[in-house]
């Protein structure tokens, strides 16, 4: 992507009237307090920094979470801070199947393994089935926070599109062939249809407590 594309990007994703007046899936949910970005993919990035006391919680409703197994507590604030602050740094990078990095692109399952990369006792799967069957908790969507995963069936009756949550049903993914990574909204029709399950990730120490609780 051409520097000057990449600037005017940044300026919209700082900025939220700006990035209302030119695309609104190109929004932050509030409490993301920017990021600086560089044309050249394999420069070290400047962290956004994501505050989550910022976001308000929804209502939680203690028998549904018990069903989902919910026992387990989230991410550290620090540790979300990170996930998402690989993710969005990485916004506009190409799709490209069996891609998990900035530099040779990503494709959905690619990006959310990048993206926890450096989270203590976390390794997920490399393919978006294989993440929704294995480490972590289902979360209601009603009680989705960032850092979640959500899972899709495109063209599919089986999980095979994985997004990170960010917060205010914005979420951000590696879409497919010809798109680049980028924000989008689970308000879309089309991916209310496509909706099939969100998952927590947790740290196997404690997944495995969550798992004993139930």
């Amino acid at each position: 992507m051409p520097p000057f594309i990449k600037t005017w990007l940044t300026l919209c994703l700082l900025l939220p009237l700006a990035a209302h007046a030119t695309n609104r899936e190109q929004r932050l949910p509030s409490g993301f307090t920017g990021y600086t970005t560089n044309a050249d993919a394999t420069v070290k990035r400047t962290p956004i920094q994501y505050r989550s006391s910022s976001v308000r919680a929804r209502p939680a409703n203690a028998a549904k979470q018990h069903a989902l197994g919910m026992q387990a507590v989230a991410m550290s604030p620090k540790q979300s801070s990170e996930v998402l602050s690989r993710a969005v740094n990485v916004l506009g990078t190409p799709y490209r199947w069996g891609g998990s990095s900035p530099k040779k692109g990503f494709d959905c399952s690619g990006l959310v393994k990048y993206a926890f990369n450096d989270v203590a006792d976390v390794d997920l799967p490399r393919t978006s089935n294989a993440m929704a069957q294995g480490q972590g908790v289902k979360v209601a969507k009603s009680d989705l926070k960032p850092g979640d995963l959500i899972f899709f069936n495109i063209k599919s009756r089986r999980v095979n599109h994985v997004a990170i949550y960010l917060g205010n049903d914005r979420f951000i993914h590696a879409p497919r062939t010809g798109k680049r990574v980028s924000i989008d909204s689970l308000e879309k029709p089309y991916w209310q249809k496509h909706y099939v399950v969100a998952k927590r990730v947790l740290p196997k120490n404690q997944q495995t407590l969550a798992l004993a609780k139930r």
